[in-house]
């Protein structure tokens, strides 16, 4: 409840209580003689024995107005201490999109400089914050909200806000370049069109794969599009083909690469393709936690007190099969048992299966490889012995519990 309305209370009671004339004169009284306040804040409440911060921040609103998708915009506010004493500024909480620099570096126990989230104002001097934002999307208004909190008692916070318009500058159709399945011993071909939005049509400077690790096992090649092959998408000023050859000898597993392309529209724009699929061979696995579509390990959540235990099998076909010999070479978490058991041929002989047998023990410490960006998976890294598959990565998802 605030102090007004407690004093007004009061002077409705006292009125009612002694009459009219006694009732006016309070309220003459109280009128005079009220502080006011600020927000939900009285100035009574302000010691008035020492010196205090105080920011001033002539404005609090930017407008980037249009703004191309994946354009990176930034903003300075200044925030003035017109108060007595030093103003402490520090980092509070962003939209998604949005982040907070000019925060500068101090220095650390060693005497080296670190990032640090705080900075003071000396009174009478003013410093910047920017605010920078990436545009994300194929297009639509936005609005974003970073903050800053403050040691000024009128102000303890500051909440900055941007805002516009994302016009797209391309599309991709389709969007991402899949491969369903693939060989690790044949060439696949797929392609997309990008359509480009910048007021010239579009020169290309660089194509490549984002993984150095795998750019040679990829071709890719770019064709401007003609005139009538604009119409499919409206408004489009520009635009091309990227078609994509992959080699043989891809690792067998899960295809997630990133086709980067820079662009000039006359502007610079960085474009970013998926390029998914599946890499099949002569070696698969299958086994209860064996989770074919994901290609992983699916372990779950697993209790360190009690451990685990399961089996799965890798089978071997093609002329190499009886190559075959796994061997493990690297494990996470380290606390997994991986072994390797004899091969057995069925059948015929025309494949070879391979038990494989996979154990938490008991006291294993506790772990969390759940695949998100915060706890990616674990693995299971095997030495084939094939020519053209010689290393297979199995994703382990499991979380170790008490």
């Amino acid at each position: 409840m605030s102090m007004k309305l407690i004093r007004t209370r009061t002077v409705v009671i006292v009125a009612l209580c002694v009459g009219l004339s006694i009732g006016i004169g309070s309220a003459f009284i109280e009128s005079k003689f009220q502080k006011w306040t600020i927000g939900d804040f009285s100035t009574d409440a302000l010691p008035k024995s020492r010196p205090l911060p105080e920011a001033s921040v002539p404005h609090t609103k930017h407008n980037f107005g249009s703004v191309g998708a994946g354009e990176k915009g930034q903003h300075a506010f200044t925030i003035k201490n017109i108060g007595s004493s030093p103003l402490v500024l520090t980092q509070g909480t962003t939209s998604c999109t949005c982040t907070v620099s000019d925060f500068g570096t101090s220095p650390d126990e060693s005497g080296d400089s670190e990032a640090t989230n705080e900075k003071v104002i000396a009174p009478g001097d003013e410093t910047t914050v920017s605010i920078q934002w990436t545009g994300k999307g194929l297009g639509g208004l936005f609005r974003q909200e970073a903050t800053v909190l403050t040691n000024d008692p009128r102000r303890p916070e500051i909440a900055f806000t941007i805002e516009g318009a994302v016009v797209p500058t391309w599309t991709a159709n389709p969007p991402d370049i899949t491969f369903p399945k693939l060989s690790s011993k044949s060439t696949a071909h797929a392609e997309t069109k990008v359509f480009t939005f910048g007021d010239e049509k579009p020169t290309i400077e660089t194509l490549r794969i984002l993984d150095e690790d795998k750019r040679a096992f990829f071709n890719i090649q770019s064709d401007l599009l003609a005139d009538e092959q604009l119409k499919d998408e409206p408004e489009a000023t520009g635009g091309f083909t990227l078609s994509v050859d992959v080699l043989p000898g891809l690792p067998i597993g899960p295809l997630s690469e990133v086709l980067e392309v820079s662009v000039n529209i006359p502007e610079k724009i960085t474009i970013e393709i998926p390029v998914e699929g599946s890499v099949t061979g002569d070696i698969s696995f299958t086994g209860q936690r064996w989770n074919s579509t994901k290609y992983q390990l699916s372990l779950g959540k697993v209790s360190s007190s009690e451990g685990f235990k399961t089996r799965m099998f890798l089978t071997a076909r093609g002329p190499d099969r009886e190559k075959v010999n796994p061997v493990v070479s690297e494990v996470v978490p380290e606390s997994l048992v991986v072994d390797v058991q004899a091969a057995e041929p069925i059948g015929k002989g025309a494949v070879i299966l391979i038990p494989i047998d996979i154990a938490l023990p008991t006291g294993s410490p506790m772990a969390n490889h759940i695949g998100t960006e915060q706890a990616p998976k674990g693995r299971i890294v095997l030495q084939t012995g094939l020519p053209d598959s010689s290393v297979v990565t199995l994703p382990v998802s499991v979380v170790i519990g008490p």
